[in-house]
C-alpha cells in the first residue's frame, strides 16, 4: 500500500512563510505525479499546485501563483510545498496526493493520499 505523509504544517502569522513536505513510503515518488489539495472548513477541496513524475511540468491555481511554489526530490522520496506571504484565507487542511499520469488539479483523479496537515494563518 501507497503511503504519503505530510507534515510542516502549523499555526503561522499572516505574511509569514510555511514549507510543507510530502513523504513517500513503499513506493518511489519519480513515476507518480504529486499534487497538494487543501481543504478548509465548509468548503470543497481544492488544487493548489502539483508536478509531474519529472518535475519538468508544474501547475499552480491560478490565485495562488507567486506565493506558492511546488517543488521535488525524487532521490529523498520527497516533495515540498513552499508558502509565502500566508493570508488568513489559506487556512486549511492540505493535503498531498499521487496519482500515475500526467499532473492536474482535480481531486478526483488522484488515488492515494496522505492524511494531511493543519495550517493556521492567524495574528
Amino acid at each position: 500500500q501507497l503511503q504519503l505523509v505530510e507534515s510542516g504544517g502549523g499555526l503561522v502569522q499572516p505574511g509569514r512563510s510555511l514549507r510543507l513536505s510530502c513523504v513517500a513510503s513503499r513506493f518511489t515518488l519519480d513515476s507518480y505525479s504529486i499534487a497538494w489539495f487543501r481543504q478548509a472548513p465548509g468548503k470543497e477541496r481544492e488544487g493548489v499546485s502539483c508536478a509531474s513524475s519529472s518535475g519538468a511540468t508544474l501547475n499552480y491555481a491560478e490565485s495562488l501563483k507567486g506565493r506558492f511554489t511546488i517543488s521535488r526530490d525524487n532521490a529523498k522520496n520527497t516533495v515540498y510545498l513552499q508558502m509565502n506571504s500566508l493570508k488568513p484565507e489559506d487556512t486549511a487542511v492540505y493535503y498531498c496526493a499521487a496519482r500515475r499520469g500526467s499532473c492536474g488539479l482535480y481531486y478526483s483523479t488522484y488515488d492515494y493520499w496522505g492524511q494531511g496537515t493543519q495550517v493556521t494563518v492567524s495574528s
